[in-house]
């Protein structure tokens, strides 16, 4: 578990929506080391986690990964839910 890494991109999603009581962060490891983030928010702040053209997602994404990169982490895919 890389509970930085989670506890991070938390810290991120939750001050981008409306009721950062409802996210959660979940990890999962795949195969060839691959860090699988599966980030779920309500579905009323899907909006605000994708942003226009996916904008703030890869922004996102982006942090994360650079995080990632400077602990070592090799690969880290995020998938955005909502439910």
């Amino acid at each position: 578990m890389h509970k930085e890494l989670i506890t991070f991109t938390e810290n991120i999603v939750k001050n981008l929506v409306k009721e950062p009581d409802m996210v959660s962060v979940q990890e999962f490891l795949g195969d060839d080391d691959i860090v699988l983030l599966e980030i779920i928010v309500h579905d009323s702040d899907m909006g605000a986690v994708i942003g226009r053209g996916g904008k703030i997602a890869g922004a996102i994404r982006t942090m994360v990964q650079a995080y990632g990169y400077i602990h070592n982490l090799k690969r880290i895919r995020i998938n955005i839910d909502s439910f």
